[in-house]
């Protein structure tokens, strides 16, 4: 009775257009309640319970490093030292584009932050210089999505805390060459979008001069990641600490060069908290849901049938990548990892699948969600700033989104991509 309770009423909540954190929360009360075998005590426990976390900590130590960087004025920095460095390639300000996602990427570690900032601004400096509008949001979409990818990655952090079996430090060094491919992906797919359109890059190539003036300009801002990794893999500090050390230095730096006055550190703060405030309550709401489910196992009924279909591990590692893939199309990507994690993780573990390699398809499979609709949160961003009609966006998008469909099957089928480098720093699972 809880199982279908919990089930039918959080589809049918979805299918209502209710958010999906509530979704969560009137579904696991509604369920808890009706049944009547389970004390409602455990609701509150559970919500608290599912934030109540040291490796969470890291989660808004990185948001507000994040928040603190823009405001800086560091982001413009990282622009013109991309634009020196690949904007004469055909389909130059496209391969920008790309560039400064990854290097924003290892600042944020979020998808949303790299659409509302970096990747905005590139997509207006690509419509002026004659690109389609369309294209210009949908580049701009999918390359916002290297930020979960690339560490540092809120999403890992999260996913960390969902599976024990995988560290948080084991992630970060798992989405490196992930993350790398899907820019040289993404770079391959302008290039072929470029010719076929007749974009062409900046008339005259940055000078050697002007691009060691644009480095040593972006140089603050790419220390950042290279501070955070190599401060987890010396055993300096742990990844929460990471994100404390990466808030200091981003106000150090933003006091240093006096770019951060009172007015802008109060705007900061205000809006780190409050993505903060939405990201714990996605994670408090998703943890009573997750438990619930594993609770009534259902995880263990899905591999039960998985096992009747198939025994081969590549056979099961695609089914639960078709599974996460159709499920990122309708849910947002930080609770339906939460969801997924204790329901597909067991299931990939009984089948011997690597617990990192099926992290990075899961994180991968969930961020691409981000770029297809119907819910794809970053294609409405990018709809939003730009003024783009979604529908026009979404068939912009096709060709991208199949250079990262690319990356995912390659996650798939050679697991030395997301295993071989944890591996080689001690990070195996």
């Amino acid at each position: 009775m809880m199982a279908k309770t919990l089930i039918i009423l959080f589809f049918a909540t979805l299918a209502l257009g209710m958010p999906v954190v509530f979704t969560m929360g009137v579904a696991s009360t509604v369920a808890i309640l009706v049944d009547g075998a389970l004390n409602p005590l455990l609701i509150p426990q559970r919500l608290f319970g599912g934030i109540n976390s040291f490796p969470l900590m890291a989660v808004p130590f990185f948001i507000l490093a994040s928040e603190l960087m823009t405001a800086c004025g560091l982001t413009a920095a990282l622009l013109r030292f991309a634009n020196d460095l690949v904007g004469h390639i055909r389909g130059g300000l496209g391969h920008v584009n790309v560039l400064v996602s990854m290097l924003f990427a290892g600042i944020s570690g979020s998808a949303l932050a790299d659409a509302a900032g970096p990747s905005a601004i590139v997509m207006r400096m690509m419509r002026n210089a004659g690109y389609e509008p369309n294209y210009s949001g949908a580049l701009s979409a999918a390359t916002a999505t290297i930020g979960p990818i690339i560490p540092p990655s809120i999403l890992m952090v999260i996913y960390a805390i969902s599976d024990n079996r995988v560290t948080v430090a084991g992630l970060f060094m798992a989405g490196i060459v992930p993350g790398l491919l899907m820019g040289l992906a993404l770079a391959a797919a302008n290039h072929y979008v470029s010719v076929k359109k007749g974009y062409r890059g900046r008339e005259k190539r940055a000078s050697g001069s002007e691009i060691t003036r644009s480095a040593l300009s972006a140089g603050p801002a790419m220390l950042m990641p290279l501070i955070i990794l190599g401060g987890i893999l010396g055993g300096v500090f742990t990844p929460t600490e990471a994100g404390a050390v990466a808030t200091a230095y981003a106000l150090l730096l933003g006091l240093a060069m006096r770019t951060l006055n009172g007015s802008k550190l109060y705007t900061v703060l205000v809006r780190a908290s409050v993505t903060t405030s939405s990201v714990l309550l996605i994670v408090a709401m998703a943890s009573v849901f997750g438990w619930l489910l594993t609770y009534l196992q259902i995880p263990q009924s899905l591999a039960a049938l998985i096992s009747g279909a198939t025994t081969d591990r590549l056979t099961v590692l695609f089914l639960l990548a078709g599974f996460a893939l159709v499920c990122g199309l309708f849910i947002d990507t930080l609770p339906a990892l939460i969801i997924l994690t204790p329901v597909l993780g067991p299931i990939a573990l009984q089948f011997g699948i690597d617990p990192l390699q099926f992290a990075m398809m899961l994180v991968l499979n969930l961020t691409i969600g981000m770029i297809t609709p119907p819910v794809g949160p970053v294609l409405f961003v990018i709809a939003t700033v730009g003024q783009l009609r979604i529908e026009g966006l979404s068939r912009a998008v096709l060709p991208l989104l199949a250079a990262e469909i690319a990356v995912l099957l390659l996650v798939i089928l050679v697991p030395d991509i997301s295993t071989a480098l944890p591996r080689f720093f001690g990070f195996s699972s």
